[in-house]
């Protein structure tokens, strides 16, 4: 059965969810590099890993650490897969937001630069990929 308009939705709508992970990673890149030059440094830990049942390698790594205030702050960061429960790591932070501006300073063989960076190229390329079947296919076709 075909959905007349089902390709003008499904492409568009796969351009637009590429489009905002590129927007939301090329933000994210903006505040982890100002973070990382100019914030300002803690010890933390990995507090948590958790799995969804999809893939084994999808999992989402959860990070604390203490302000000089006394407050602890739990965020949510990239890691590397060899991440366990325990893990010590260095963050960055600004003083100001801590809860949204904290990323690991350093994450072993990527750095969190580089890996905003390939997130970018990766998405930005998949929207522009869907863009362009979308402009070719889709309108082409009709």
């Amino acid at each position: 059965m075909d959905v007349p308009g089902g390709g003008f939705i499904a492409f568009g709508l796969l351009v637009a969810l590429f489009s905002a992970l590129t927007w939301k990673y090329a933000r994210r890149l903006l505040t982890v590099t100002r973070t990382l030059k100019h914030g300002v440094r803690a010890i933390g830990e990995c507090v948590r890993v958790e799995s969804d049942n999809v893939s084994v390698d999808a999992k989402r790594y959860f990070f604390a650490f203490r302000t000089p205030e006394g407050h602890t702050v739990e965020f949510e960061d990239l890691a590397g897969w060899s991440m366990a429960v325990g893990s010590t790591v260095t963050i960055a932070y600004d003083p100001a937001a801590p809860a949204r501006t904290a990323t690991i300073a350093g994450r072993g063989s990527w750095s969190p630069v580089l890996q905003c960076v390939a997130l970018i190229i990766g998405c930005g390329f998949g929207a522009l990929g869907f863009l362009t079947v979308f402009l070719f296919t889709v309108l082409g076709g009709q």
